[in-house]
């Protein structure tokens, strides 16, 4: 073998050695980058259905039912107010102890050891940090513009009274797009194995919850 040869294979090996490092390296930091990817927007949509269970919540209180519209939704978060209890004063143990927790607070209410005022605050000022862009409350982050799915219903419970319900929530092929496809099936199947809704949501239009998230 000669010199020119000896060298064409070594270089040849070389080059082999490096794509299989390559492949190696890459097969080992692509669920990695997926999984940080991932983590990331799985907080933020988290944390867009946990701004509209709230304002879900604050609209429900004031107007006796939860909403479908976002539009109406996110009006009344900008523009609306709510009621409040202020607090001041407190019942002394004395009280608590002579009356019982519930009777002892009404006792200090009459005696004026402690007062109980409604007052209303702005839902803005209230759910939302300064400068927090509501009109967003819709939109699946870093997605381009796509809806969160938003849906309400009135459930009967056992004992025969209607109940307001809701429900938002963000397919794990709507909020994942951009992520490694395969990587997304996966997910998807491995929710439906477990009879689980595959992405993230908040509430439930099926059954009466405590409005809380399938992250919980």
């Amino acid at each position: 073998m000669n010199k020119v040869v000896r060298i064409t294979l070594q270089l040849g090996l070389l080059i082999v050695a490096i794509i299989l490092a390559y492949f190696l390296v890459e097969s080992i930091m692509q669920p990695i980058r997926f999984d940080e990817a991932y983590r990331r927007q799985y907080e933020m949509v988290k944390q867009r259905l946990i701004e509209i269970r709230d304002v879900q919540v604050a609209f429900k209180y004031n107007h006796g039912n939860y909403t479908a519209d976002f539009d109406s939704l996110i009006a009344f978060a900008k523009n609306d107010s709510m009621k409040v209890i202020k607090a001041s004063g407190s019942v002394p143990d004395s009280i608590y102890l002579q009356f019982g927790r519930v009777k002892g607070e009404e006792e200090a209410l009459k005696l004026g050891i402690i007062k109980r005022d409604t007052v209303k605050i702005s839902v803005l000022d209230s759910l939302f940090k300064p400068h927090h862009v509501v009109d967003s409350l819709k939109y699946v982050p870093n997605t381009g513009g796509k809806l969160i799915e938003l849906e309400t219903n009135i459930l009967a419970t056992m004992s025969g009274v209607n109940v307001s319900v809701f429900e938002a929530r963000v397919h794990n092929n709507v909020f994942l797009k951009h992520l490694d496809r395969q990587a997304v099936i996966n997910l998807n199947d491995e929710a439906k194995q477990n009879k689980k809704y595959p992405g993230l949501k908040v509430g439930s239009i099926i059954e009466v919850t405590n409005n809380s998230g399938n992250w919980d």
